[in-house]
């Protein structure tokens, strides 16, 4: 099994039982107030195990009091910072580790209702503002706009964290490219001017503050898994007041965890990449889908808004050559295991 930071290891020891533990050694320590570099740990082997006093901290309040590391040391080649380990974030560690077994990953978050969860999966927990020294190699933002006042603030204090070593990632949507009549769209196609919307003013402000910082930005489509998405929303309505014939643009969350993490890992600077399935859908055909895959336990009735088509119809054809991706389920037809008829 891939090493983990030996944090999660002792957090998850500790969520089970509520004792006390003291710190083992690995390859990611982080401490209250401490992130312990390679110099450290060396130091400490050279020591005596009796002579070092166990520290009585219990897991908990390790990630309450965060991380602050004031030991100036390179970090892993391959060390990496997740902003927002939601389904997403947690989907890229799991993609991360596959590549580099024995890297350190971390994850920023808002609040500390989900750490445990995260330990558990190999990813070091630390809240939002808490300084982390050395930088990363390696960030991703995964973080949705919605839970923020200040989202180009919060991509800004994201990138103060980027070593400008590897590459930065802030995945965004498509919902800014311009164009609302099944016309196509591609990584190249205008987006709408600042001042059309607040959802896509806060994105393209925050886009313009990565690209310029050298970093790489990834447009997602609409993403979804069996249980997550636009048609588990209708599935649960029942009947929507909306066209049946508008066009909806799909990627798997799998597929846009791989494509996040090829991306990065091209280390390429200062570019926009879209990331969709190339299988764009009415939102009829989606719930036409639904309904024939038998996975399902609810049944969906249908749209009831003015029929007219209305959208665009995305294609990442570049991206897919020149990062070198292919999804992992071509459509999601293909993720139900039903044709498009």
């Amino acid at each position: 099994m891939a090493s983990i930071c030996w944090f999660n290891q002792a957090f998850a020891s500790a969520a089970a039982s509520r004792r006390v533990y003291s710190p083992p050694s690995s390859s990611c320590h982080i401490l209250p107030g401490k992130v312990l570099t390679r110099s450290l740990r060396r130091q400490r082997a050279l020591t005596p195990s009796s002579a070092i006093a166990p520290r009585r901290v219990s897991a908990f309040s390790v990630v309450a009091q965060g991380v602050a590391n004031e030991e100036m040391e390179r970090r892993g080649p391959h060390d990496l910072l997740i902003v927002g380990p939601g389904v997403l974030g947690r989907l890229v560690a799991k993609e991360w580790r596959k590549e580099f077994a024995e890297t350190c990953i971390v994850g920023q978050t808002m609040t500390a209702d989900h750490h445990e969860e995260l330990v558990k999966i190999g990813i070091t927990p630390v809240l939002r503002g808490k300084e982390l020294i050395p930088k990363f190699p390696y960030v991703i933002f995964c973080a949705p706009p919605s839970r923020t006042s200040d989202y180009p603030g919060d991509v800004r204090l994201a990138l103060s964290k980027w070593s400008g070593e590897g590459a930065f990632l802030f995945t965004s949507s498509s919902a800014p490219y311009d164009c609302d009549d099944n016309g196509t769209c591609d990584e190249d196609s205008p987006v709408v001017p600042i001042g059309s919307s607040p959802k896509t003013d806060k994105l393209l402000k925050a886009e313009k503050i990565v690209v310029e910082a050298g970093a790489g930005v990834l447009r997602l489509a609409g993403l979804y898994k069996e249980d997550r998405g636009a048609h588990t929303y209708w599935l649960k309505k029942g009947t929507v007041d909306a066209s049946p014939d508008h066009i909806l643009n799909l990627i798997h969350y799998e597929d846009a965890a791989s494509l996040s993490v090829a991306i990065l890992k091209k280390n390429i600077r200062g570019r926009i990449f879209l990331g969709c399935d190339n299988h764009p859908l009415s939102r009829k055909e989606v719930m036409d889908l639904v309904d024939r895959s038998n996975k399902f336990s609810k049944t969906f009735v249908g749209f009831t808004g003015p029929i007219g088509p209305s959208g665009k119809k995305l294609n990442n054809t570049k991206t897919r050559k020149e990062i070198g991706w292919e999804p992992k389920y071509t459509s999601f037809g293909d993720f139900l295991g039903v044709s498009v008829k």
